[in-house]
Parts: structure tokens; C-alpha cells; sequence
């Protein structure tokens, strides 16, 4: 009996381990993920403005189209770049968040109680 309450204590043990190392392993992916944010939409901000600039500045109505042209161009290739580096950092972030309850569920599973 004593044997049975010790392997349950283990396993609750093991259990509360198994959380705390996700949620510490989100709370890191998150902070990533905000920092990748933020300096996306600063990068975005300083972009346009540069542009609006250019496209102020343009002399003709040929040169206001390339500029436009030009800065659509940049512009949907730093977003697909962007998405991309989200989308891996989703992706890092459910993988590791779920590592150490995967491990806690393939010990239940395998009788390792």
C-alpha cells in the first residue's frame, strides 16, 4: 500500500514538474513572439514613412508610380518574410510548450506509474 501512495506521489510530482516547464517554455515563446512584433511593426512604420517621403518628393506622376510600385514590392516581400518567421515561431512554441506533458503522458502510457 505504502509502494502505490509513494508511486502516486512520484507521479503527481512528475505531473507538476511536467507543467511548470511549459509554462515557463511558453511564457519565453510569447515573449519572443511579441519582441519579433514589435520590431516587425517598428521596421513597417519607418518604412512607410520613408515612402511617403519618396512618393512626396516624386517630380513626376511616372515617378510617384515606380515609387509606389517599388515600396509595394518591398512591402509584400518583407510581410511573406514576416509571416514565415511567425509561423516558425508558432510552431517552435506548441512543440515546446507541449514537450514535457508529452513526456508525462508516454511515461503514463507505457505503465511507468
Amino acid at each position: 500500500m505504502t509502494n502505490a501512495y509513494d508511486d502516486f506521489q512520484k507521479f503527481g510530482k512528475e505531473q507538476l514538474e511536467a507543467v511548470n516547464a511549459s509554462t515557463s517554455t511558453l511564457a519565453k515563446s510569447w515573449q519572443a513572439i511579441a519582441a519579433e512584433t514589435s520590431d516587425y511593426s517598428k521596421k513597417s512604420i519607418e518604412s512607410s514613412s520613408a515612402f511617403l517621403e519618396k512618393l512626396l518628393g516624386a517630380k513626376s506622376f511616372d515617378t510617384a508610380i515606380q515609387i509606389q510600385s517599388e515600396y509595394a514590392k518591398t512591402s509584400y516581400a518583407g510581410f511573406i518574410a514576416q509571416a514565415t518567421k511567425m509561423s516558425e515561431l508558432y510552431s517552435a512554441l506548441a512543440k515546446e510548450a507541449f514537450k514535457p506533458v508529452e513526456t508525462a503522458f508516454a511515461k503514463v502510457q507505457g505503465g511507468k506509474l
